[in-house]
């Protein structure tokens, strides 16, 4: 599914529950919202142009900015407040996974000794 955007254009590529793959054609001069996903971890990885990501650090009242060419990826953290802009135009592409979780297990018994 395509959908436009103020930014340019976003296709969902893949979809499950565990991770979503997508295709962005972004725009020279536009940029998304500023927004945070409360579980799911944010990735971009760029085909052609330049990006620029946003990550606001309000523990540390700074924000990181990354300049993303062919070739980088970057990565952001569940709960960060971030922002992509178009530098050039180009192609990126955009992932959105949850973060695996090693205590996830609830046990009815426990290990005994037969």
């Amino acid at each position: 599914m395509k959908a436009g955007k103020i930014w340019g254009i976003t296709e969902v590529i893949h979809a499950n529950h565990v991770l979503e793959f997508h295709r962005i054609n972004f725009r020279a001069g536009f940029k998304c919202s500023e927004h945070k996903h409360e579980y799911k971890w944010n990735g971009f990885f760029v085909e052609s142009g330049k990006m620029l990501v946003r990550v606001w650090q309000e523990d540390q009242g700074l924000v990181d900015e990354t300049v993303l060419e062919a070739g980088d990826f970057t990565q952001v953290k569940p709960g960060k407040v971030h922002q992509f802009e178009g530098l050039e135009d180009g192609v990126a592409f955009e992932l959105y996974w949850a973060e695996f979780n090693h205590d996830d297990i609830v046990r009815r018994t426990v290990g005994t000794k037969v």
